[in-house]
């Protein structure tokens, strides 16, 4: 399921001309469908995980995956740039809730022991849609026009459906809450803190990434017949930070795991200052985009397993909307970083884009560094 959302979301970057083109719309004008997303994303979710909670999961799970066809299809059939922003709405309103869903079948499906592998492999569909599903989206697209990749979307979906049915456990509660009580768990400041350092650290990424394609292309001089292949092999860099992303988070409790990477985003901030002259060559342009694919999803699992363990300890009844915590905060960031990358490309030109998400990362690991202090005190208490 995270694939096909995965895919869903990202195959706009990788077709990001071809609907323009499609639609007679400017490259901003669709570049801000990937803001749209992550705006009516990150309020959608939470609400709609606290709401899931009340019912059976698999029933829920269903539901949420036959909304998200309703919505692709809208993407492929659409007659204009509104029926498309319309459909993307339809889409984006679910998709966090959906992974929250997902998240909670963990005790179901893993033991205790695997539990860390378990959410980086449920995060890492989003990162095999990136390897596979954004370029080969991307290809048939090129062959036979961007709705396609949508109806490719739609057919894997219908069989995706049925598999679940058959293989998703039924009958699954989760502790319940009333709706409203499930939100106090925002009155925990490490709650803030783990989403603070996901916001700014998504933001970081999609200043740039949002304008891949375009980079690939414009900046770097990739032929457009190779795109997809870059894109592949930057799906294989974000693969391999997601995976990697589920060792860190086995580095201990609550907000310890992301204590400890801390310095990851100090490295991603200095890639990202070197890319505007990077780009001035092919092979260093590409060097430092892996390079920076390498650390997209490393923040993953940490942040998960910090929302999960501080929730279960101060607010059980809120793990349902704990579980959405960390897709909320990474599609606050995808907008808040692919605004900024649109105001960047429109006024300075895309070769800068790269500063100024180095200053999102910054942002980031001052986050981290204050959840160390608080944490310092708090074992200084204990």
């Amino acid at each position: 399921m995270s694939f096909m959302l995965g895919m869903s979301e990202f195959i706009v970057v990788g077709i990001l001309p071809d609907i323009a083109e499609g639609l007679n719309v400017s490259l901003t004008t669709v570049g801000g469908l990937v803001s749209l997303f992550a705006f009516v994303y990150a309020p959608a979710t939470p609400i709609g995980a606290s709401i899931s909670s009340r019912f059976e999961r698999f029933r829920t799970m269903i539901f949420l995956a036959v909304v998200f066809l309703i919505g692709n299809v809208m993407c492929a059939f659409a007659v204009g740039y509104g029926m498309l922003v319309a459909a993307r709405i339809v889409i984006a309103l679910i998709s966090g809730t959906t992974v929250a869903v997902s998240m909670t079948f963990a005790p179901d499906v893993a033991s205790a022991r695997n539990r860390t592998k378990f959410v980086a492999w449920v995060f890492s569909g989003f990162s095999i849609a990136s390897v596979f599903g954004v370029p080969i989206g991307t290809s048939i697209a090129n062959a036979f026009g961007w709705r396609w990749a949508f109806h490719i979307i739609n057919l894997l979906t219908v069989l995706l459906i049925i598999v679940m049915c058959f293989v998703l456990p039924k009958n699954h509660y989760g502790p319940k809450s009333r709706f409203l009580a499930q939100f106090f768990i925002f009155t925990e400041k490490r709650i803030w803190g783990g989403i603070l350092a996901v916001v700014f650290g998504a933001a970081a990424t999609y200043v740039f990434y949002t304008y891949l394609t375009p980079i690939l292309e414009q900046q770097i001089g990739i032929a457009p017949r190779f795109i997809a292949v870059a894109l592949s092999c930057y799906g294989v860099a974000c693969l391999a930070s997601n995976l990697y992303s589920g060792k860190l988070g086995d580095n201990g409790r609550g907000v310890e795991p992301l204590v400890r990477v801390r310095f990851i985003y100090v490295v991603q901030a200095a890639f990202m200052v070197v890319l505007p002259f990077a780009v001035m060559n092919a092979v260093t342009g590409c060097l430092v985009l892996l390079a920076l694919g390498l650390f997209m999803y490393l923040q993953n699992t940490p942040s998960q397993v910090l929302y999960m363990d501080v929730a279960a300890k101060t607010h059980p009844g809120s793990m349902n909307l704990a579980s959405s915590f960390n897709s909320m905060a990474f599609n606050i960031g995808i907008a808040l970083g692919s605004a900024v990358g649109g105001l960047v490309t429109d006024h300075i030109g895309m070769r800068w884009l790269g500063p100024f998400g180095a200053v999102f990362a910054l942002l980031a690991y001052l986050t981290v560094v204050w959840l160390r202090a608080d944490m310092k005190r708090r074992q200084s208490k204990a």
